[in-house]
């Protein structure tokens, strides 16, 4: 065939493929054995059924036909509250833009602040799609590392110190995948100093908001802020809609203003009933505080299991879907870890290595599982554990 595109022939995976972990415990859970997952973020439970009704009675109504770019008005609307309510700035429906999924939110918001050859950072530990969603604009981009030590905050030196002549935007996740880390109010305010003084744009994946544990603080309520950042946002996790793929983009209305153009020539428009039901969970909050306590629950029952632990060290973990667990003193090599794990003991993990080396020696816990399987995941962990350490002895 005709050479392909270097844009699309350089979309590769980073670090360590961690995800082969994953993909053989599923294979061999779908075999039948009895492994336990707790390797991906996809919730185990439905969407709320009063979401599915709203999408059935739209699909029934008649709802299947073109929608307006940036999505339809009653949606725009509900976006907008709930970015009020996510930053804490009043936020108008002419300042947000519906998208197909977190992903494309963050791939529009690369799109819009970098041309092919800018810089970027990216504060890692990421989620595995960000440095490839720079290197699909064609960007150049610097990982900047948080301390494990540090509870995994960043680090205003260490960006600073990562500043290219050609540096264009910063990219944040808070609630964070895969750590839990929740970004302090400080930290949050030394990020924003940079980008003030380096005139920088800020991407802020917020999609974790609601499952921080505490008082969200979205970058974009601080001075000088909201003119120069666009937030991520997403319903999956929030609203229990992973497979619906609805997202949004909040930031400057003269950017969004350019960014309708961006979806003329991608997604053109959104499906009518899933926007009308989207929008209705958005204006009714469907599932939002059941999603939130159940996670809050799970992830308090899980650290207690595992309280006490030799030689394991719990790492940020204070909000999203996931607990880190630090390894190292066991197994340095944290994907070796996750194989011998699923070998012996049949729970499959991420290795923290999958998403930047501050992650190393780590392991990701998601929860995304019953609460009687999360015990019997951490009596299965604690058992591999104080094994290893005999074996290596």
């Amino acid at each position: 065939m005709p050479r392909p595109s270097s844009r699309i022939a350089g979309i590769v995976p980073s670090g360590k493929d961690g995800w082969e972990v994953h993909f053989a415990a599923w294979t061999r859970k779908q075999a039948g054995e009895d492994i336990i997952m707790l390797s991906v973020g996809d919730h185990d439970f439905d969407t709320p059924s009063e979401t599915i009704e709203a999408c059935v009675t739209a699909v029934r109504a008649s709802n299947h036909h073109y929608t307006p770019l940036p999505g339809l008005p009653r949606l725009r609307k509900a976006m907008a509250a709930t970015s009020t309510a996510c930053a804490g700035v009043a936020t108008e429906p002419d300042q947000v833009i519906a998208t197909p999924g977190g992903q494309a939110a963050l791939y529009a918001a690369v799109q819009a602040v970098l041309d092919p050859g800018d810089h970027a950072i990216v504060v890692a530990p990421y989620y595995a799609t960000y440095p490839n969603t720079f290197s699909a604009a064609g960007a150049d981009f610097t990982v900047v590392e948080t301390p494990a030590e540090d509870g995994f905050q960043p680090r205003a030196d260490m960006i600073r110190a990562a500043l290219k002549a050609n540096t264009r935007a910063i990219l944040i996740n808070t609630p964070n995948n895969p750590t839990g880390a929740v970004y302090s109010r400080e930290r949050l305010e030394d990020v924003a100093k940079v980008c003030r003084e380096h005139d920088l744009w800020l991407l802020s994946d917020e999609v974790y908001w609601t499952l921080g544990g505490g008082e969200h603080i979205s970058p974009r309520s601080l001075p000088g802020m909201a003119e120069r950042t666009l937030v991520i946002n997403s319903m999956s996790k929030s609203h229990g809609m992973t497979g619906w793929r609805m997202g949004w983009l909040t930031g400057p209305r003269e950017m969004i203003a350019l960014l309708i153009n961006l979806n003329l020539v991608t997604t053109y428009g959104l499906p009518a009933f899933i926007s009308i039901a989207c929008a209705e969970a958005l204006e009714n909050g469907y599932g939002v505080k059941e999603i939130a306590e159940r996670y809050a629950g799970r992830r308090t029952l899980f650290l207690e299991a595992i309280r006490g632990m030799n030689d394991v060290t719990v790492r940020g973990s204070e909000g999203g879907m996931y607990v880190m667990l630090d390894v190292s003193a066991i197994e340095p090599d944290d994907e070796k870890f996750a194989w011998a794990l699923l070998d012996k003991e049949r729970v499959g993990v991420m290795p923290g290595a999958s998403f930047g080396e501050a992650a190393a020696g780590h392991i990701r816990v998601s929860l995304c599982q019953p609460e009687p399987i999360l015990k019997e995941a951490a009596l299965r962990l604690r058992r591999f554990a104080s094994a290893y350490r005999r074996e290596a002895a």
